[in-house]
């Protein structure tokens, strides 16, 4: 396996901005080839980890890109600009990391029609604005790219924050937004289930019913959103399990044990199969 880190740079030219944003990272996770076959393509899966546009949660990382690994994916973890850096920064971040992916798709034994974003919590919100986004103007045109670039093929959401209605996690809200945060207008524009479409790539996603820090109504508007427009999209609703849970094992569990719940662990095998769909 080769591990490498590459810079994701947003400009003061490319935001309009005075100010310089001090750019993301993306830790490479690539696989070697195989004997025998050393020009295989494999699927590459960018991780999106969540922590309320607040900070980023490591459980969301490098554990899940090794569930990947183990796939036969390429991973990568973006480690994206958070408060007090405001939307769209990193949505751009993310379109630039899929652009920087399927430009060395070649070099990296990526099939670059196999790009998947995966996103947790508030992470889930980032990939799926790219889905809702990535033909939007206001996304590739400052990045000076295309949208066929940045476009990812498939979204694999954990819990993830979707509306900013009555079921919203508001302060994702008050981060990504800033000063915009009360602004109508503006927070409705990032309720994604008023932006997907028919352009929207397919979807696997997973919630808990109980979880009580983003509601599992933000997957179901989601997902109805979804269907309404024509898109693919399978989700699996848990009975139980807090917020945040990543794997649900030891592994991302502390002493307490709370993010352990044997039930949901098998999300990661159920996206395995999907995405050898896709």
């Amino acid at each position: 396996m080769k591990y490498f880190t590459e810079p994701i740079i947003i400009t003061k030219k490319q935001t309009g901005k005075e100010k310089l944003i001090a750019g993301a990272s993306l830790n490479a996770y690539l696989l070697d080839p195989v004997s025998v076959a050393p020009n295989r393509l494999r699927p590459a899966v960018i991780i999106c980890p969540g922590g309320g546009y607040e900070h980023l949660s490591d459980r969301e990382g490098e554990p899940i890109a090794m569930q990947f690994l183990s796939m036969g994916c390429h991973a990568f973890v973006l480690n994206y600009s958070i408060a007090p850096e405001e939307f769209p920064y990193p949505q751009m971040e993310l379109a630039a990391s899929v652009s920087l992916v399927r430009s060395h798709a070649q070099e990296w034994l990526i099939d670059p029609e196999k790009i998947i974003v995966c996103g947790f919590s508030a992470g889930g919100h980032l990939a799926c604005s790219l889905g809702a986004f990535w033909n939007q103007e206001f996304l590739y045109g400052p990045l000076e790219l295309t949208p066929e670039e940045i476009k990812p093929n498939g979204m694999i959401l954990a819990y993830p924050v979707i509306s900013s209605g009555p079921y919203c996690h508001q302060g994702s809200f008050l981060n990504l937004l800033g000063a915009d945060g009360t602004n109508e207008a503006a927070r409705r524009l990032v309720s994604l289930e008023h932006q997907v479409g028919s352009h929207t790539p397919p979807v696997f996603l997973w919630h808990t019913s109980t979880d009580d820090a983003v509601p599992v109504k933000n997957s179901y508007l989601l997902a109805d959103a979804l269907t309404e427009h024509g898109v693919s999209v399978e989700m699996h609703i848990y009975p139980a399990g807090c917020h945040g849970l990543s794997l649900a094992n030891r592994e991302v569990s502390g002493e307490d044990g709370r993010f352990i719940v044997p039930q949901c662990q098998n999300w990661i095998s159920l996206a395995k199969t999907w995405l050898e769909h896709l």
